[in-house]
């Protein structure tokens, strides 16, 4: 096409290819500056952005920082708040829409707030080690059980979610007065099983604590059990830790403040959501889901495969008291308390300033 181009005029040209002079002029003169990059130029015709990586990267700056910072007396942005701080304070006027796809292209959502508590347990270490040897190694001479207790469970309607018409979402009833006592349930979950077993007790002193561990020791006989419980004050009585002693049980208590490692909490977590949320029941015995123990959350377990998921400890830092395990798990509880993010695997370009694509 350029060969033929030669020796012509502008007029010639663009009677050959059926353009405007004024295309093949553009053409020509920018082929002569850039050569055969101006044949697969960036810009394809509309009008250029008005927002750039620099003011997008300022929005998502802005909408990350908590108000109270910038001396405003309200906790969170919306995105008319937001608008009206760039206009007055940067000089960035945008409407509501564009600070919405800015904030969706950079990866930065609406999201609720949570609470989180690091373990101070000086032996954080060689606990949370402890713990995960036993998951990922489960020991020959017994059987894994982690214990825990749900509750306290008292008849009250409890707000949930459900699929349900448009704006026909169904009410609950709202309660003042609760005379129907309050529960608390006792589990095990066998990690060689998936099986889990539970008892209901008005009340979650040593007492029922350590009638629990007698009705676990008589379901499993043989062997030595590995209870694997939180530092609850019952688990460790004089009374109940001569018990285990003598009948061949060990307690394993996971650090303080890091009851997140009791796997148990996961079924619980699973239990409260199908079966408590959104339910309202009006008497101890309607409830008819807790009288059999619930389905394991694990996909495997559910399948009937009595092998739980492993490889939760690196071997190596289990070797050196689980060091490396130790650090990994503050540095993500670090990381989420301060809204960050763990950066993706091999790209360094930031979300907000997208790579143009060439067309």
């Amino acid at each position: 096409m350029l060969a033929s181009l030669q020796g012509r005029s502008a007029s010639e040209a663009a009677a050959m290819f059926a353009a405007p002079p004024q295309y093949a002029r553009d053409v020509i003169k920018a082929f002569n500056q850039m050569g055969f990059d101006a044949l697969n130029p960036e810009w394809s015709g509309g009008r250029p952005k008005r927002i750039g990586p620099a003011v997008a990267e300022h929005i998502c700056r802005i909408a990350k920082t908590p108000p109270a910072r910038a001396g405003l007396p309200f906790t969170t942005w919306s995105l008319t708040k937001l608008r009206e701080f760039l206009s007055a304070s940067g000089n960035v006027t945008v409407s509501t829409e564009t600070i919405r796809q800015i904030l969706r292209k950079a990866g930065i959502s609406w999201q609720a707030t949570k609470t989180w508590k690091g373990s101070k347990d000086p032996d954080f270490a060689e606990k949370m080690a402890r713990v995960l040897d036993l998951y990922d190694h489960p020991p020959a001479d017994g059987r894994v059980i982690c214990v825990d207790e749900f509750g306290p469970l008292n008849l009250q309607p409890r707000p949930g979610k459900g699929w349900f018409p448009g704006r026909q979402a169904r009410r609950l009833r709202a309660t003042y007065t609760r005379t129907g006592g309050v529960r608390h349930m006792f589990g095990g979950l066998d990690l060689a099983s998936g099986q889990m077993f539970f008892r209901f007790r008005d009340r979650k002193r040593w007492q029922e604590f350590l009638d629990f561990c007698r009705q676990l020791r008589a379901r499993f006989p043989t062997g030595k059990l590995y209870l694997v419980v939180d530092n609850f004050s019952p688990h460790k009585k004089d009374k109940v830790t001569d018990w285990c002693e003598q009948n061949n049980v060990e307690l394993v208590f996971t650090p303080s403040n890091a009851s997140w490692l009791n796997r148990i909490e996961a079924e619980f977590t699973h239990l409260r959501y199908f079966t408590l949320n959104g339910s309202d029941y009006p008497s101890r015995a309607a409830p008819q889901h807790l009288q059999r123990p619930p389905r394991p959350s694990h996909r495997r377990l559910r399948a009937g495969v009595a092998e739980p998921q492993r490889g939760l400890a690196d071997p190596d830092a289990v070797g050196a008291h689980g060091v490396r395990i130790a650090q990994r798990a503050q540095e993500r509880i670090g990381r989420r308390a301060h809204g960050e993010r763990r950066p993706p695997v091999g790209n360094t370009t930031s979300s907000a300033t997208p790579t143009p694509c060439r067309r």
